[in-house]
């Protein structure tokens, strides 16, 4: 892959061709950062809430869920505003698949900052990996840091998933991006498409319902990025395409929701998320679920029925 620096992007074919999927998630972004004027900026490592009270209401429905969907299942969700937690296994270890991809973007906008998303990146038909609906479109071509980052967030494109984790200095460098904001749980190890395997016992790749969550929480509404850094990845999250039926599939139709899906082996459905009630402040949540054979299949309601009994525990 081959980078260099777009002195001005607007003017190119590929900026062109893609200005509906960039111009769409800016303009979510910019609302985003208007849509909930009274969200607190609390470093994700604040929260000291006790697990107990919200927690215990909702085990019985997690352990049903569980039984009904054979699966096992991890989720945390915090009340921002009060503090409360929502957890069920949320410090087992699961394959976290897809989901990374919001983190890898959020950590390339704190390295580079908004005005480093114009860089330009080239790569060839080799670089591509299976799903990669919006990159192989651009072979040749290239495309800018911003439109890579929309393509792995929205579309949870593969090949722009391995340019951020590339531009970040591959897994390891992506680990010391999460460890610099107080992740050191979450483990990077490969790339797409061999890191969604998720083999039961193996740890590579593999995060925690807390973890991700918590670091989800630093990028969207802590201390690393600044305000427009922020509305630009939450606009990114509530523009995904691909989570209609995960977390915001249960809730109600006027909350506003940005979500990052992913999928893998061993049945692995995941969704992380933050979640805009009107009036209040916002829920970061994430729900995990892995089954045990390899070619299980998943069940997007699993995912999107834990989410809605954790926010119905958490009393909305």
């Amino acid at each position: 892959m081959h980078r260099s620096i777009d002195d001005n992007p607007s003017t190119t074919s590929s900026t062109m061709r893609l200005a509906r999927l960039t111009a769409g998630a800016v303009t979510l972004a910019l609302l985003a950062g208007c849509a909930a004027p009274g969200v607190s900026r609390s470093p994700a490592t604040s929260d000291s809430a006790s697990p107990s009270g919200p927690s215990e209401s909702a085990d019985e429905d997690f352990t049903a869920l569980e039984s009904a969907f054979d699966a096992r299942l991890g989720v945390f969700a915090v009340d921002t505003g009060s503090g409360a937690v929502v957890e069920w296994r949320a410090d087992e270890r699961f394959a976290y698949a897809s989901t990374f991809k919001a983190l890898a973007a959020a950590a390339l906008v704190d390295e580079v900052g908004i005005s480093g998303l114009s860089e330009r990146i080239t790569f060839g038909a080799d670089d591509l990996v299976t799903y990669s609906p919006v990159t192989e479109q651009f072979v040749g071509e290239g495309m800018t840091l911003m439109e890579v980052a929309d393509a792995a967030v929205r579309y949870s494109d593969n090949t722009a998933g391995n340019i951020l984790l590339d531009t970040l200095g591959g897994p390891a460098g992506f680990d010391a991006q999460l460890a610099a904001v107080g992740d050191d749980v979450t483990n990077s190890s490969r790339t797409e498409t061999s890191l969604n395997e998720g083999v039961p016992g193996d740890d590579r790749d593999t995060s925690t319902p807390r973890a991700l969550a918590t670091t989800l929480r630093e990028y969207t509404l802590g201390d690393t990025l600044n305000v427009e850094e922020e509305a630009l990845v939450t606009g990114w999250l509530i523009g995904t395409t691909t989570g209609d039926a995960l977390i915001r599939a249960n809730l109600p139709a006027d909350w506003v929701v940005g979500d990052k899906s992913g999928a893998g082996g061993h049945g692995t459905r995941n969704d992380i998320g933050i979640i805009f009630p009107p009036n209040s402040e916002p829920i970061v949540i994430a729900v995990l679920s892995t089954r045990g054979d390899r070619d299980a299949e998943y069940d997007d309601a699993l995912i999107a029925d834990a989410a809605a009994v954790a926010v119905s525990a958490l009393g909305f």
